[in-house]
């Protein structure tokens, strides 16, 4: 089929800002979402999937919809592009507001992290307040500025450096710079985009994407791979973009929240059942930046059984319970990969039995920790971990 459907991006400064190749294919659509033109007109719809619903019966016509920027930029091009075929559909893009914000502040974009707030949450922030990143957000509206400070604040990064960047490319564009410490509210462009030079105070916790977060940066109630022992995990594990983790008996939800981080899209459940625990599962995954981790409730297997299909699977409590290992290797895509670990000596028979029939590797994990003995010091281990990790065929 030829294409039908074209999504022009637009910016600040509206149908004026339009290229001549935009305005063509503009004034020949027989029907346009958000904009005006000579064909039917019609207002962009809420929620954001009434605009699939109109959009699915054009097929065919020749249908324009207008956006914002860079339409395949965290914009309505990716999610249109779930219900029309790409072959069917051209995009002409007008500068993202990304682009926009780097020249702005002088920034290499290849050098900034860029994220969207719009429509998400802003504990989404949190995995990428780093040490002298600088971040470039998309934000909701005004109201999302100062739950961005506040964010900052509690994290230590008082001293970051703020630009409010408003209305860029149109008549009406401002920019308002303030350090996080120093915010003091104020009236914003609802249009708005953040540029954060983040700079942590003396003392403030530092938490790299890679695996391997201080304990003492999670809620917990001791039941919580401990940071060696879950940064060996998590390389076996072996995190990729939009892959999908299950942490089977998920604790505190730390191997989750750790595989989400390290890897772009990727995707988590965390099967828990103590109610308490799943409190601090939802705590951790807003603190740390993974808010859409998904956290199922109940005793597994039965909680396991209808879930999306892992590309791997942790099984951090429970292997020994007739069906876990069953029911999760059942689930798991081919060349997925498994990894269970145990510390009780009916846990490693069972790990062993699983590794003669499914092979695989097993691994013995020590850590010992500084501790003293009197006024002498000594190495005092922790409790031993066996590990099975294997790759489904």
């Amino acid at each position: 089929m030829t294409k039908w459907l074209t999504i022009i991006g637009m910016g600040e400064d509206g149908l004026d800002g339009l290229s001549p190749r935009a305005r063509l294919v503009l004034a020949n659509g027989l029907l346009a979402l958000v904009g005006e033109t000579k064909a039917e007109r019609h207002e962009w719809p809420q929620p954001f999937s009434a605009v699939i619903d109109r959009i699915r019966p054009l097929r065919g016509r020749k249908a324009v919809v207008l956006a914002t920027g860079d339409p395949l930029n965290f914009g309505v091009a990716r999610k249109l592009m779930e219900i029309v075929p790409f072959e069917e559909m051209e995009i002409v893009p007008h500068l993202s507001s990304f682009s926009l914000a780097a020249s702005r502040m002088g920034w290499p974009l290849g050098d900034c992290d860029t994220i969207t707030l719009h429509g998400r949450p802003v504990a989404n922030l949190e995995a990428f307040i780093q040490p002298g990143a600088r971040l470039l957000a998309l934000t909701a509206d005004a109201g999302t500025i100062p739950e961005v400070v506040r964010r900052l604040l509690a994290r230590g990064y008082g001293a970051s450096e703020i630009t409010v960047l408003e209305n860029m490319g149109g008549p009406r564009e401002k920019r308002i710079q303030f350090r996080a410490d120093d915010f003091a509210g104020g009236t914003f462009s609802d249009l708005n985009t953040l540029a954060i030079w983040c700079k942590p105070k003396p003392g403030a916790a530092l938490l790299p994407r890679i695996p391997g977060l201080p304990d003492d940066a999670y809620v917990h109630d001791g039941q919580l791979t401990k940071r060696e022992v879950r940064s060996a995990t998590l390389a076996a594990l072996a995190p990729y973009p939009d892959a999908l983790l299950w942490d089977v008996g998920a604790g505190c939800g730390s191997i989750a929240i750790e595989w989400m981080r390290a890897a772009r899209g990727a995707e988590a459940i965390a099967f828990e059942s103590n109610a308490e625990r799943l409190r601090m599962i939802g705590e951790n995954a807003d603190r740390l930046g993974t808010p859409r981790l998904k956290v199922v409730a109940g005793d597994a297997p039965a909680s396991l059984k209808g879930q999306q299909a892992p590309d791997a699977v942790f099984v951090g409590g429970g292997m020994g319970i007739p069906g876990v290992f069953e029911e999760s290797w059942a689930a798991l895509k081919s060349q997925g990969r498994i990894v269970a670990n145990v510390v009780t000596l009916e846990g490693e028979l069972h790990l062993v039995d699983l590794q003669e029939k499914f092979g695989g590797d097993l691994v013995r994990i020590d850590v010992s920790y500084l501790a003293h003995i009197g006024p002498l010091r000594a190495l005092k281990p922790r409790m031993s971990v066996l590990q099975w990790r294997a790759v489904k065929p």
